[in-house]
């Protein structure tokens, strides 16, 4: 199972590198081999999905990773639109920080069954959007405000929260392009009060600030923007090597 994958890998290697793809926004030519260059970099599986689809080469893009690379590939959804049994797994996103039914309990009724038939993993992740100083695609789209930075507190209860309902990770997204990471103080208290492995996102520019957020308690580490700016195979292994234990 991914979810057993993703735990070993954080066990073995310290944490786990996650390289999030929009299929909007990849070079198709190119693609095959910058996916098996980021498989030999260090990445320990891909994300792909993204708030809006303007092309129809969400299951293209799926096939095409699963040809260059043995590393799992899990579906990021950005509505009920993005599933396929392409994929490995699909985190099952519950957006634990808003109050919109949508997207608590509306769009998971609509997809269970389709899920269900595709045979997928389905992984359930609360689904947390912070504050990264600027409005971002999946706040707009999904109609709810994010926590703010500074309210720890808060976030460290709805971390709670989602322990206790059975959650199997958690997610702290500032969204794609933030001009703010999730600060690394949020992601240590919520890793003091919670046993929930922590997924952080949104915002992380450089190898140094993964770091960072893995020593303030983070479990794994998504990158995405950063990547489609550059796509050079030595970056890539840099963010691996600071995420990874040494």
């Amino acid at each position: 199972m991914v979810i057993e994958y993703l735990l070993k890998t954080k066990r073995d290697r310290g944490a786990g590198y996650l390289l999030l793809i929009d299929p909007d926004k990849i070079n198709k030519g190119e693609f095959p081999g910058f996916i098996k260059e980021a498989s030999s970099s260090g990445v320990d599986a891909f994300l792909v999905g993204g708030s809006l689809m303007l092309t129809n080469e969400f299951e293209a893009t799926l096939k095409t990773i699963k040809e260059n690379t043995k590393t799992p590939v899990i579906i990021f959804p950005g509505s009920v639109s993005q599933v396929s049994s392409i994929a490995d797994a699909i985190l099952f996103l519950i957006l634990i920080s808003g109050r919109n039914p949508d997207h608590l309990i509306g769009n998971q009724v609509v997809a269970a069954p389709i899920i269900k038939r595709a045979g997928l993993e389905a992984i359930s992740t609360g689904y947390m959007l912070i504050d990264g100083g600027n409005v971002t695609s999946a706040e707009f789209m999904s109609n709810t405000k994010p926590i703010p930075r500074e309210k720890t507190d808060i976030a460290v209860a709805h971390a709670l929260a989602a322990e206790l309902i059975g959650l199997k990770l958690l997610y702290l997204e500032a969204g794609s392009g933030a001009k703010q990471s999730v600060p690394d103080e949020m992601i240590n208290k919520i890793a003091q009060h919670c046993s929930l492995p922590v997924i952080a996102g949104g915002g992380i520019c450089t190898p140094e600030e993964a770091r960072n957020k893995i020593k303030a308690g983070a479990s794994f580490i998504v990158t995405g923007t950063v990547i489609e700016q550059n796509s050079d195979s030595k970056v890539i292994k840099e963010f691996a090597q600071a995420i990874h234990k040494s």
